[in-house]
């Protein structure tokens, strides 16, 4: 049986990978940092899930697990591992507490060094395993109060291309997957995000107006099953593209990307309010 070792798979993007794989008949190593979702995960996936416990900012702890990994394939090659775990800190730049930003970096950006440090020794082999790499259509195109999370993705993007250029040394392909609006918890999240350490700033009317947008687009986004599906081909398809961009509107990602950035710049600042008053 083919294992790949799926990071942040209790719900969202993980999910979709993890349920997708195992119904392709795969073996799916799925990390998680609650003991009871690995259980819940098990019940639900059966015996072909293998939960394991980190968070992908402690090295310490990924290393343990990749340990784990290494025994149960018993000299086999680990046949792919997806770099899903990820968060999302909004909030104006110019307002965002510095330890925020500190976090959302490290957990989207060095999390993935420390997780693809750790398990890259088992993807060698007679037939190498693939990386594929979670980035978001944010990752080429920035909106306003998504900028932690979009310089984490930016960077991310910048990230695997480097390490695709170095893998070749070992026969080792990455892979970037780029989704737009998935339908996942995260939106349930988000209709209660606090915005209220930022009421008394100028971006408050228009924090609001976005944080509306986010929650209407990602429940009309995918469900989590597209994108495993998408994974599962960037994993076994003969010859995979470098980057999959996965976007419920591919016309309106297509014009962010090739309009003049000036006149994206507009378009928010006049669909916001955030053009100056003088």
């Amino acid at each position: 049986m083919k294992s790949v070792v799926v990071t942040g798979s209790s719900t969202g993007i993980g999910w979709g990978a993890a349920k997708v794989l195992v119904d392709k008949g795969f073996r799916v190593f799925g990390s998680v940092r609650k003991a009871a979702d690995g259980e819940r995960l098990r019940r639900e996936f059966g015996p072909a899930y293998v939960p394991l416990l980190f968070d992908v900012t402690d090295a310490a702890a990924v290393g343990k697990a990749a340990e784990l990994v290494s025994a149960a394939l018993a000299g086999e090659t680990l046949f792919g591992l997806v770099n899903n775990a990820g968060i999302a800190v909004p909030g104006p730049l110019l307002y965002l507490p510095l330890e925020d930003f500190r976090r959302q970096l490290e957990v989207n950006l060095t999390g993935q060094l420390i997780v693809t440090q750790a398990f890259w020794p088992l993807l060698k082999g007679k037939t190498p395993g693939r990386i594929v790499m979670i980035s978001s259509v944010s990752g080429r195109n920035a909106a306003p109060f998504v900028g932690a999370y979009s310089a984490s993705k930016f960077g991310l993007e910048g990230f695997s291309e480097a390490l695709r250029r170095e893998a070749m040394a070992f026969g080792i392909d990455v892979i970037v997957v780029a989704p737009g609006a998935v339908a996942t918890p995260i939106w349930d999240k988000a209709e209660a995000l606090d915005v209220s350490p930022y009421a008394a700033t100028p971006y408050a009317a228009a924090l609001d107006k976005v944080r509306n947008f986010m929650i209407t687009l990602g429940r009309r986004g995918f469900p989590p099953e597209h994108l495993g599906r998408t994974i599962h081909r960037a994993l076994t398809v003969r010859r995979p593209k470098p980057r999959y961009t996965v976007a419920p509107d591919p016309l309106a990602n297509f014009l962010a990307g090739a309009l003049p950035k000036r006149l994206i710049d507009r378009l928010y600042a006049k669909r916001l309010g955030l053009m100056p008053e003088y």
